[in-house]
């Protein structure tokens, strides 16, 4: 029961996370990457992927309330497709603003 509680606050704080950096991104929010303006306030000053990040522990704290494995399955989906489209956006970001982004990077997590 305790693990399910604790698995259970890690979905609910991780999932308001999710939507406050969904809020912070605005109008730069994009489902497949693109370079429209670099957020650097809010979660994205600390981690260049928040949403990503606190994606996936939404669905760890879920799979650790369900207590079931298959519930990790998401995962094995997800990190690989966040992983590309990373890669992806720091692409972008680069050629888009250089020495900017590069110093953001350099200055974040993840």
């Amino acid at each position: 029961m305790t693990l399910s509680f604790v698995g259970a606050a890690i979905a609910a704080i991780s999932l308001a996370l999710v939507i406050i950096a969904r809020v912070q991104l605005g109008k730069s929010f994009a489902v497949t990457p693109m370079a429209k303006d670099l957020v650097t306030h809010g979660l994205y000053s600390c981690l260049q992927h928040p949403m990503y990040v606190f994606v996936d522990f939404t669905v760890c704290g879920i799979a650790l309330a369900a207590r079931r494995w298959y519930v990790w399955l998401p995962l094995a989906i997800l990190l690989p497709l966040q992983m590309r489209n990373a890669r992806a956006e720091r692409k972008l970001l680069h050629e888009k603003f250089g020495e900017r982004y590069e110093t953001y990077r350099r200055m974040t997590w993840f």
